[in-house]
């Protein structure tokens, strides 16, 4: 293919879109990825394993951030966000916002900046189970391997010790927003998800219950680069966690919440059982479900979690969660569906599986429709406009690599019909 044909421009840099990106660009296509965070990866870079062979998501990530590191078809754009589209397919002029790193190309991820820094921050990425200094590395795997800004916390030239520190001229304080016009056949949204803030549902404690977290919070957890190092501890005195319940569709399939159906949660909660259960031989696992969803290639794999004497499957619904003051032990009160009356379980720590909420909210793209649930609408999109993963609908990793490859050819179609 020559240089002159029009690329095509993928507004996301996690899973899908990257595989988008990668599957045009090898195809002969020049792509450009857009990622408002610093890093490449979205929310697999914040997993522990995969489900069902429980393979750490990194092997897969770093194969792919090789095969942009190699193809000079691809631009990536990170810290940046579509700001405008016009056009047709075939012949888009879409506007990209490129927000300030304040590091430069020059970094070399020495760590000398880190160690002079004076100001904390939560760090995003272990969803503030720990802190990192104003200027840090977004994770160990990060792509672009470079240091970033937290702007909002950082007290810029009055303080300009990272910039003492920096041998390579590579922190740039006045670094400020620019704008980037690029002419694209065809754009693929694959803008991801968000976890579903749980804090929107009082009965279940979280944000008032220290050892309440979140199924995405656990995998930090569980993670060997995650704030524990893979220990299993819970937050409020770092407590090897040896009795855990988790509580299943906790926001989920509720008018009141989320309507949908994340798909994951159930092989996400039997998998993390599997974490505790290798971590801890004598611990003990209660997964309270409304229904357990493990399609197809799956049931093999809910099946070996069930013949685990220690992990115990109750059908029932998670009435509140409080806490022992005195422990700040969780107790649960469920009420049991199919044995009848209440179940009351004190427990080490609590694991919300929370839906996916997407992250592309109503209006926030140019051009793009959503349904009921804010995913990308399948249907009344303009002519080379498409999405893919779970911008479009939940699921998991090996579904969302599917459909971007999908995606990869759709979007290809268009620039040839241009």
């Amino acid at each position: 293919m020559s240089d002159d044909n029009k690329a095509i421009l993928v507004v996301g840099g996690g899973i899908s879109g990257i595989t988008t990106a990668v599957e045009a660009a090898e195809a002969g296509y020049n792509t450009i990825i857009v990622e408002r965070n610093p890093y490449l990866g979205g929310r697999v870079a914040q997993l522990n394993r995969y489900f069902p062979k429980l393979c750490p998501p990194y092997c897969g990530l770093e194969m792919n951030f090789r095969r942009i590191k190699t193809n000079p078809k691809i631009t990536v754009y990170t810290m940046s966000e579509l700001e405008s589209v016009s056009g047709s397919e075939g012949n888009f002029t879409a506007r990209i916002r490129k927000n300030p790193r304040l590091v430069n190309e020059k970094c070399t991820a020495c760590d000398k900046c880190v160690e002079v820094c004076p100001v904390e921050r939560p760090n995003e990425f272990n969803f503030g189970l720990d802190k990192t200094k104003a200027i840090y590395m977004p994770h160990e795997m990060s792509f672009p391997m470079r240091y970033v800004i937290d702007k909002n916390v950082c007290t810029g030239s009055s303080c300009a010790k990272c910039v003492e520190a920096c041998k390579y001229n590579a922190i740039d304080l006045d670094m400020k927003t620019d704008s980037v016009e690029v002419n694209v056949g065809s754009i693929v949204f694959a803008t991801g998800w968000n976890p579903y803030n749980a804090e929107n549902m009082d009965n279940l404690g979280f944000g008032k219950i220290q050892n309440v977290v979140t199924n995405m919070m656990m995998e930090r957890l569980s993670a060997p680069n995650g704030p524990t190092k893979g220990k299993i501890l819970r937050p409020s005195d770092n407590k090897e966690v040896k009795n855990i319940a988790f509580v299943q569709c906790a926001g989920s399939r509720d008018e009141n919440h989320l309507i949908h159906c994340s798909a994951i949660c159930c092989m996400a909660s039997l998998k993390q059982a599997t974490y505790i259960r290798e971590k801890a031989p004598d611990s003990n696992v209660s997964i309270y479900y409304i229904d357990l969803r493990a399609p197809g290639k799956y049931e093999t794999f809910l099946k070996k979690v069930d013949e685990d004497e220690n992990v115990k499957m109750i059908k029932g619904k998670v009435a509140k969660i409080e806490e022992d003051s005195a422990t700040g032990d969780p107790v649960l009160t469920v009420e049991d569906v199919e044995g009848g009356g209440k179940i009351h379980q004190t427990v080490d720590m609590v694991v919300l599986a929370t839906g996916m909420e997407p992250s592309l909210k109503a209006g926030a793209a140019p051009g793009v429709k959503v349904e009921e649930n804010g995913f990308i609408s399948l249907n009344g999109q303009s002519g080379g406009v498409y999405s893919t993963g779970v911008a479009k609908s939940p699921g998991d990793v090996t579904t969302s690599l599917q459909d971007a490859t999908g995606a990869a050819l759709k979007s290809i179609q268009s620039v040839v019909r241009r």
